[in-house]
């Protein structure tokens, strides 16, 4: 058995018991020990490598909610607002009004050579262009002979063109469901909202792969996305994982190169609560080094600047209309109360503090009916919690995963557009959560916003929008507490503390490798500190070279 023993000018273990140290020492992929080279050697045989005596040695990474489609969303082409970075480094400029948009996407057809072949772009932010929303007759100009489709940054909205629809069957009269809109000539405009309306159509516009995250490239290209931003555990949050899809993720995280683990959760899609619960119970004994298997993920409700969220009273901002429910009360009750019963851990999306309370109160009657009392069941985003969501999520052992990156991404827009001043400022509230003792996570929820753990730190830290104006100066936490968020607190709420999330022994030798030190730095440069590269299971992988 070889013994490797890692120097660095600083390792930041958290790990209260030892903070900091100077040296760590690996064998078969997981922590011996960690403290002083002298200390180390004690265990033998070994070799020092001094390749990161000028680095800043951290937990890896961890992304408690992202999707693997961020890279198979590349195939596709980038339509976003903002400016965003592929796998390979080339920088995409972002795309400011409706027309820019249709100029790239017909930029790409005309360069296409099967003319059936569907085009799909991805990242779209109307909230951006005064919330003008696109229609099939602005798809139409890139083609009206094949399927074009563009996914909404949130990924809760797809916009089709007129082809689309009517290989769908969707074009005609008589549709009367709150996600599909109307025109005046009582056809759908093209813009459809929720997963059991998206889906059907976006098969034709070529996005089921993407969604499913069912692309071989796709999971590699992430792979990659990971090493760049310190990543070396990310959740998977919501897949279909049949066999198919099942057996390439196990293929392609198995690879030896392979150079993260993904804990992949099963959406609650397509099937009854009873069977979700059984088909994830197998799973999980399938999980493997690089694969964690055996969690569910449910959908609630929408997104609060797509308007689908749903929020509790005086509702929106602007006067829209309340958002969309995406599961019956009554389904997600049994969802919870099975998986209660079977030991099997739920992480919920919330966005409005409507479907915050509705987790809530379920999960409160389901504990009841089967007690744990060590579920960390899981608000993902919960975007709205009051102060009061907060106490009761404690006193129930919730755990919440806040998405931090929504103040810079779209605070401004929903200080002026969707929720208010007030409300804005207390969106995320992790200063709330910490305080109240809730298990607490933050993430990027990439493709939404671009993996890095260290811009969400930032985000959690700064609260600044993309303006440049603090949004909820009460609500900032310090750079230990972001740094612990994105590392112990992450693989609290996905129950992987026992593997990963500290530097200590017997723990996966999982670390990112920095080039300064985050805790030294200005705390406005925490986005900026570089990434050298990560150690995963004690592979060595440089940002460089991937």
């Amino acid at each position: 058995m070889t013994t490797t023993i890692y120097s660095a000018a600083k390792i930041i273990t958290m790990n209260p018991s030892r903070p900091e140290a100077t040296h760590v020492a690996v064998r078969d992929g997981r922590i011996l020990g960690v403290g002083t080279l002298e200390e180390l050697a004690g265990w033998g045989d070994h070799e020092l490598d001094d390749r990161f005596a000028d680095k800043v040695l951290m937990p890896g990474l961890i992304e408690g909610h992202a999707h693997t489609m961020e890279g198979a969303l590349w195939n596709f082409t980038y339509v976003g607002w903002f400016d965003r970075m592929d796998p390979d480094g080339k920088t995409w400029d972002g795309l400011k009004s409706i027309d820019d948009v249709v100029a790239r996407l017909s930029e790409v057809e005309a360069a296409m050579d099967d003319p059936d072949a569907p085009l799909l772009g991805w990242g779209l932010d109307p909230i951006y262009m005064d919330n003008v929303r696109m229609t099939r007759a602005d798809l139409d100009r890139v083609s009206s002979t094949r399927p074009v489709g563009i996914q909404h940054a949130s990924g809760h909205i797809l916009n089709v063109n007129t082809k689309a629809l009517e290989l769908a069957g969707m074009l005609k009269t008589g549709h009367n469901h709150p996600g599909i809109p109307l025109g005046a000539d009582g056809l759908p405009t093209g813009e459809l909202k929720s997963p059991e309306i998206m889906l059907p159509v976006g098969k034709y516009v070529g996005m089921d792969r993407a969604f499913l995250a069912s692309d071989e490239q796709g999971l590699i290209n992430y792979g990659r996305l990971c090493v760049r931003a310190g990543v070396t555990t990310s959740s998977d949050l919501g897949a279909q994982l049949t066999d198919e899809i099942t057996a390439m993720f196990k293929r392609v995280t198995g690879a030896p190169d392979y150079p993260a683990c993904i804990a992949a959760f099963r959406i609650a899609m397509g099937l009854s609560p009873k069977d979700l619960v059984e088909q994830v119970t197998a799973l999980k004994e399938q999980s493997t080094d690089r694969l964690e298997l055996g969690r569910i993920k449910v959908v609630s409700d929408g997104s609060i600047q797509g308007f689908s969220a749903r929020l509790r009273w005086p509702g929106y901002y602007n006067g829209a209309p309340n958002g969309m429910w995406y599961i019956a009360p009554e389904q997600l009750r049994e969802i919870y109360t099975l998986a209660l019963k079977a030991g099997i851990q739920v992480h919920t999306h919330t966005n409005g503090d409507e479907a915050t309370q509705l987790c809530i109160d379920t999960l409160e009657a389901a504990l009841r009916d089967a007690p744990d009392r060590d579920h960390r069941f899981t608000l993902q985003h919960c975007q709205l919690a009051s102060q009061e969501q907060f106490r009761k999520m404690a006193r129930l052992g919730m755990g919440v995963n806040l998405f931090a990156n929504h103040h810079y991404y779209w605070g401004d827009e929903h200080y002026r557009l969707t929720v208010g001043p007030e409300r804005a400022e207390r969106m995320n509230a992790c200063r709330s959560a910490l305080d109240e003792g809730v298990i607490m996570a933050i993430h990027s929820d990439a493709p939404v916003t671009p993996l890095g753990p260290l811009f969400t730190a930032w985000a959690a830290v700064t609260r600044l929008t993309a303006s440049g104006r603090v949004q909820g100066e009460a609500q900032k936490i310090t750079v230990a507490e972001a740094l612990y968020a994105i590392t112990m607190g992450a693989a609290v709420t996905m129950k992987m503390d026992h593997l990963i999330g500290s530097i200590e022994a017997g723990k996966r030798a999982d670390f990112a490798v920095l080039e300064e030190d985050p805790t030294a730095v200005d705390p406005m440069a925490l986005k900026d500190v570089p990434v050298w590269g990560t150690v995963q299971g004690g592979r060595v992988f440089a940002a460089s070279g991937i």
